[in-house]
């Protein structure tokens, strides 16, 4: 257990969170905070008064911004009882103006900061809360929990009598907006004690068991360090058994989950002496101390003693009364009161914000093309929250160019003397000239709530006698032309512009996505709104598919060998490169299974967007060390060789994100060829116009026509009762041909229209250009459909 402790305290890293921008707020304690994805919403606190402001943060900009709230705006309170459902939030009780204490109930529908005063029914048995601070609100479903506090037995707020409480309220919710009624559920077992500025939280394992809320510590003329459970649906009340070291008895403390933890931190605990606690009427301190139970195995983990020194500030202070919140894996940690200095009754108050990353960053989406040319890529991937860049690397179709005596050489490309490579992925292993290329040029969103997540791969083909194809790449057929499409495997990716069912959309993929916000207001949407803009106020909320998609699973398949980079600067900057320093490596190096399939560091990027020119090499002695060597010394990109990039030569590319913890697992591997000179590029700024019985497609000309464009040719997936090898491949039928960037296509083709089933329910078309050379890669336009209940794959 000890062992286990020490490697958990070890591979802490907390992170100050450097100075932000936007109206910082004033340092305060009893203030209460939740997160809408990746913004944190804080409320109330008191320090020379109470405060009535809302603040809301912004992790991903490192921005503070004030909403402009309105509605029934809530009086300023402290020690209230806060929780989060969806893009609404519920205010209950606390301390308000003058001491007096509430028992008010009020909403704030974020998506258009707009508060509203709520007044449940009463409980059939019983009465309503009364006015109470200190006390928990925890939510599970559509109900809020509420338990214990500290009310006023005197009806003068100026005489205070206090009096701990132990009841138990659960509120239930309407859904969207509204509350229905208090209730006082009938609960077995004993009740947990009285107390105030206790910690609840609500655990439900994954796949087994009941929800159950836990409740740990607070006051009640002593401060407590017990903890007890609640099974939501038995409603039944017991004392687990733990193990390990129980933290201190503490109060005005914070608890967060974040997995299977309860990570507990701060507050105010007894003076020790000795390991020894001192008396019950003894002195008391604010902590830093912080533990986590788990939940699942009820075993305490301690992290950060009491007697931990901090000389290098490179960990929270002591601090009671702050606030905690986590933003998926991330901890944040703002503010609060550090004790008492120089007088009893000079109250000080933190001003810091730091973060900890728990764990490892999942896998981010495969990577994805926005452009190729022929000797670069521009691709992008689907943000993850909560970390501070990614590592992206590729490897190609023939073996990676070695340094000799600081020379690059590039190694010939795997092509038979005509020139013609093998697709050995190919179903029939047709014979495919060299510049066969990935197709789909672009990505882009046409609407801010719509995401992609599992884009498909496309190929076209030039043609060939032998396999009967025309100049456009698709095989002769008694149906219209039909295109069997080419996949590459599971492990193939390219670009997928999504359009929604409404009347009109764009689809420009030579640009990147980006959603501004007003410099003077900003909404937590109840769409998915996602953004790679720096907004002044960068209140934008990420689409909840986008952070439940990523997959954890690494590609197994290839055996890597990985260069070790170190830490990236945890500062908030717009560069799209991280800058390394030779400090603790972020990874360790697997073992080469072969030279052909090693992969290279493209770099470390901020942002999740790359322009792809070149690639780092290691010289050949370099390699052989590494390959022995566990932990060999991390190179110096600076020092490195690049690798340019060769045209008409497939790469495929993974990229991980790196958080505090290290670098992730990497994602599915995507495939991308660049271009051959003398080709077409793929059309731009594909638009879609719905009308009552037909749609209207059109775009414009590809940026680089590379000479005269002779024709375009557009295609729809079908639907088709011909088998394959492979369920999830495409059949394209050719809806247009010809020198206009415009087309129909009537309610007739539609019917026949599949609707695929990847990402989102998507029709697909295809749109290529022609020029002397031939047809140049395709763009790909997934137009998406309303979901529909009785619809099926």
């Amino acid at each position: 257990m000890a062992a286990a402790a020490a490697a958990a305290a070890a591979a802490l890293s907390w992170r100050r969170v450097p100075s932000s921008t936007g109206p910082v707020p004033r340092s305060r304690h009893g203030h209460r905070a939740v997160a809408i994805r990746e913004l944190v919403i804080i409320f109330g606190g008191g320090n020379e008064g109470i405060a009535d402001e809302l603040h809301v943060y912004n992790t991903a900009t490192n921005q503070w911004f004030l909403p402009a709230v309105r509605g029934d705006i809530p009086p300023g309170c402290a020690a209230h009882g806060f929780v989060c459902d969806g893009t609404r939030i519920l205010v209950f009780g606390g301390m308000v103006e003058y001491g007096r204490y509430s028992n008010d109930l009020y909403e704030l529908q974020a998506s258009r900061w707009l508060w509203k005063k709520v007044k449940p029914q009463p409980p059939s048995i019983g009465s309503l809360p009364c006015p109470r601070l200190g006390h928990s609100f925890s939510l599970y479903g559509n109900k809020c929990y509420l338990f214990g506090g500290l009310a006023n037995e005197s009806e003068d707020s100026n005489n205070n009598i206090p009096r701990y409480l132990n009841d138990f309220y659960e509120l239930e919710l309407q859904h969207g907006s509204g509350v229905v009624g208090w209730s006082i559920p009938m609960t077995k077992g004993i009740l947990p004690s009285p107390r105030e500025s206790h910690t609840a939280i609500v655990y439900c394992r994954k796949g087994l068991g009941n929800p159950k809320m836990y409740i740990f510590g607070g006051m009640c003329g002593c401060r407590l360090n017990d903890l007890w459970e609640l099974d939501i649906e038995t409603m039944t009340w017991s004392r687990p058994e733990t193990k390990g070291t129980v933290p201190l008895p503490r109060s005005l403390h914070t608890a967060n989950v974040i997995g299977n933890k309860m990570y507990v931190f701060g507050g105010w605990v007894p003076q020790t002496v000795d390991d020894e606690i001192s008396a019950r009427d003894g002195e008391w301190k604010c902590t830093s101390s912080f533990s986590y139970l788990n939940l699942d195995t009820t075993e305490w983990i301690g992290l950060i003693s009491d007697c931990q020194e901090d000389k290098k500030n490179l960990l929270p202070g002591p601090r009671a009364g702050h606030c905690a919140v986590a933003v998926g894996t991330r901890l944040y940690i703002w503010s609060g009161r550090d004790g008492y200095r120089k007088a009893w009754n000079n109250q000080v108050c933190c001003k810091d914000l730091w973060y900890l990353d728990t764990e490892k960053p999942p896998a981010p989406s495969q990577v994805q093309l926005i452009r190729a040319t022929t000797n670069s890529f521009q691709v992008k991937w689907d943000e993850v929250p909560t970390v501070e860049g990614y590592l992206l690397q590729l490897n190609a179709d023939s073996p990676a160019p070695t340094v000799t005596g600081g020379t690059v050489v590039p190694e010939t490309a795997l092509l038979n003397p005509q020139g013609i490579k093998l697709d050995l992925h190919s179903q029939t292993n047709h014979m495919v000239p060299n510049h066969v290329q990935v197709t789909s040029n672009s990505l882009l969103k046409l609407e801010a709530k719509e995401n992609i997540t599992e884009p498909e791969n496309i190929v076209t083909q030039e043609a060939t006698k032998k396999n009967h194809l025309d100049s456009r790449g698709f095989k002769d057929s008694n149906a219209p032309s039909l295109l069997p499409a080419c996949t590459l495997g599971p492990q193939t990716s390219a670009n997928v512009a999504e359009l929604h069912d409404l009347d009109i959309r764009t689809v420009n993929p030579d640009a990147s996505v980006s959603s501004t916000v007003s410099s003077t207001q900003t909404m937590v949407t109840q769409q998915a709104v996602k953004t790679e803009s720096s907004s002044t106020n960068g209140a934008v909320v990420k689409d909840e598919t986008s952070l439940a998609t990523f997959s954890s699973k690494s590609e197994v398949a290839e055996t890597t060998f990985i260069m070790p980079s170190t830490k990236v600067s945890t500062g908030h900057t717009n560069n799209s490169t991280v800058h390394l320093s030779k400090t603790t490596p972020l990874r360790q190096m697997a073992t080469v299974k072969t030279r052909e399939r090693q992969w290279y560091d493209v770099g470390i990027f901020k942002s999740n967007s790359a322009l792809v020119s070149q690639y780092y090499l290691l010289p050949e002695e370099k390699l052989s060390i590494s390959n022995k060597v566990e932990n060999a010394d991390v190179p110096d990109y600076s020092l490195l060789k690049k690798q340019d990039l060769f045209p008409g030569t497939v790469y495929r590319f993974r990229v991980a994100a790196i958080n505090g913890c290290g670098v992730g697992p990497f994602s599915k591997v995507s495939e991308f060829k660049t271009c051959i000179p003398g080709f077409p590029g793929a059309p731009s700024t594909v638009r879609i116009t719905k009308s009552v019985d037909c749609i209207h497609l059109s775009w414009e000309p590809p940026v680089s026509p590379s000479g005269n464009i002779l024709e375009y040719s557009a295609y729809l997936a079908i639907r088709t009762t011909q088998v394959h090898e492979n369920p999830n491949q495409l059949v394209f039928m050719k809806i247009y041909c010809g020198l206009k960037t415009s087309c129909i296509v009537t309610a007739a083709q539609l019917s026949n229209a599949h609707v695929d089933y990847t990402s989102r329910p998507a029709i697909v078309f295809r749109i290529s250009a022609k020029n002397e050379r031939g047809y140049g890669p395709a763009t790909q336009v997934r137009w998406l459909q309303e979901m529909k209940t009785s619809s099926s794959k």
